[in-house]
């Protein structure tokens, strides 16, 4: 596989009216082609942090990012932040009009994965009149438009209630593995992460240091197929008690 991303020795210190606070702390690893990569942690280590510095949302105080010539990063939020002003089709193309490459093609592009994706008969809808979950699959698809090579989700799941969660889930590993890309994605549920990863990051409570890495290596092509494995309660039991569970 090709390495896309190396982070490197990577620290972040804040500055604030209480002194200095140490998020982030030697952190070091690497990310390679078509990865589906999960970054687990207890509240408030620092992993949406890592994630802003990654999207060039935030600086780092030491190391290194060394990113493969023209990498395209895409993040999407926890929350869909769906315009409600706008329709499916126009809150799909959001962030080609921002990019200032809204062409014929690209836009030709984003409807076919709004209809390859089941949403093709709500373009003309507005979004308090979908589903969670057809919200989620409009912002990953916005997030897609760019035809970014690493994607970025912080928690995408969260605002959903637990069986909108499973089925979102396998709706975005879907279009993940059939759109080829690469992902780094924060969550706080071990068995979302165990699901979906090729690999799993455990970061240390604050200051954030890798705690250990997990290769995944289970049987199944879907998050539900991944669950009924017989290796998921290893999977689990490793990364619970590789947690830092007393904050």
């Amino acid at each position: 596989m090709n390495k896309i991303l190396e982070i490197k020795n990577l620290s972040k210190t804040f500055h604030t009216k209480m002194g200095e606070i140490k998020a982030i702390d030697n952190v070091t690893f690497d990310v390679f082609d078509q990865e589906f990569i999960c970054i687990i942690g207890s509240s408030g280590c620092g992993k949406s942090t890592l994630l802003n510095i990654f999207a060039n949302l935030d600086n780092y105080t030491n190391g290194n990012i060394i990113k493969k010539d023209n990498l395209k990063i895409g993040y999407m939020l926890q929350e869909d932040a769906l315009l409600p002003w706008l329709t499916i089709l126009d809150n799909a193309l959001l962030g080609l009009e921002i990019k200032k490459i809204k062409t014929k093609e690209n836009v030709e592009y984003v409807k076919k994965l709004l209809e390859k994706y089941g949403l093709n008969g709500f373009l003309e809808k507005y979004p308090h009149q979908l589903s969670g979950g057809m919200r989620q699959r409009v912002a990953l698809i916005r997030t897609l438009a760019i035809k970014p090579d690493l994607l970025l989700l912080d928690e995408p799941f969260s605002a959903l209630d637990y069986v909108s969660r499973l089925m979102v889930s396998e709706d975005v590993a879907k279009i993940i593995r059939e759109e080829n890309k690469t992902v780094i994605m924060i969550t706080h549920d071990i068995s979302e992460a165990i699901s979906l990863a090729s690999r799993v990051i455990v970061l240390s409570k604050r200051p954030a240091t890798v705690k250990n890495i997990y290769k995944i290596d289970i049987e199944g092509n879907t998050p539900m197929e991944r669950r009924k494995s017989s290796k998921f309660a290893h999977y689990y039991n490793l990364l619970w008690k590789d947690l830092d569970k007393n904050v």
